[in-house]
């Protein structure tokens, strides 16, 4: 596996700031003004069908930043969909401390041994508050340009974008998408401090996944001020080389490159409140 040039220390964080760490492909550790997420955890050295003893499915080709028992107490589990790189299995086996999940529709059958708080379905344009220990959070779903079966029989299955909000703070969390005019609604509510947005797997499968440029181009719509890239350096899920990604979202920000949040898996993102 690929060295890591960074290491999340969330026991560090300021719980009055919004902080972000990438752990590895989709998986991203937040801190919002006090409240853990997670989005799709996979922290496993590989994904796919699990049999007696192996799993068959891609292996990673850098290690997770984090390992389940180095994180911290779990508010919000996030999934944006059912594919094996989003969903797995094992990690939401490993997590502790009960923590609530929000998923696509179609997919809490996928969770029943899951030891989750509570698990709740949004389908496109519904929203739920998620209220912990240290507040409350809303989570509102919207459309993206993606698949949702785990499987070949199970289409109906569904698949989401999230917006997340705390106290004035406002994410958005792309899940996989690809290039979609939806982002350009999210700013009829505003604008926001943070957009995670997929860049990889796009060669060839730009029919759900964007390039590092729409990605961009989304994130412009919906008026995000930072764009956190996920979705790369990660697994080998298409044939585009493993830093294309990365290097074409510098060059496209390359006017304003402090707008990206990071760069590296183990990286951290800071924004004071």
């Amino acid at each position: 596996m690929q060295p890591l040039s960074a290491k999340p220390t969330p026991a560090s964080w300021n719980e009055a700031d919004l902080t972000a760490s990438w752990l590895g492909h989709s998986t991203v550790l937040i801190n919002l003004l006090g409240i853990n997420i997670l989005t799709d955890p996979v922290l496993f050295p590989r994904i796919g069908i699990r049999l007696p003893g192996f799993t068959v499915g891609p292996k990673r080709l850098t290690a997770p930043a984090l390992r389940t028992r180095d994180l911290p107490r779990i508010d919000l589990v996030l999934l944006s969909h059912a594919h094996f790189d989003h969903l797995d299995t094992r990690t939401l086996h490993r997590m502790r401390g009960r923590p609530h999940c929000v998923t696509a529709p179609h997919t809490s059958d996928l969770l029943r041994l899951m030891r989750f708080r509570s698990t709740t379905e949004l389908r496109w344009g519904e929203e739920t508050e998620v209220r912990v220990k240290a507040g409350a959070v809303r989570v509102r779903a919207f459309p993206v340009r993606h698949w949702g079966a785990r499987l070949r029989r199970d289409a109906h299955r569904g698949y989401n974008g999230y917006v997340i909000e705390r106290d004035g703070c406002r994410l958005i969390f792309s899940g996989d998408t690809a290039f979609t005019d939806s982002f350009a609604t999210l700013r009829r509510r505003g604008g926001y401090d943070l957009a995670i947005m997929a860049i990889g797997a796009y060669d060839p499968w730009i029919g759900s996944h964007c390039t590092p440029e729409q990605a961009v181009a989304m994130a412009d719509m919906a008026g995000a001020e930072h764009v956190l890239p996920v979705h790369h350096q990660t697994f080998r899920l298409s044939a585009e080389p493993f830093r294309e990604p990365i290097e074409r979202l510098e060059a496209a920000l390359q006017r304003d490159p402090a707008r990206i949040a990071l760069r590296e898996i183990g990286e951290t993102f800071r924004l004071a409140r």
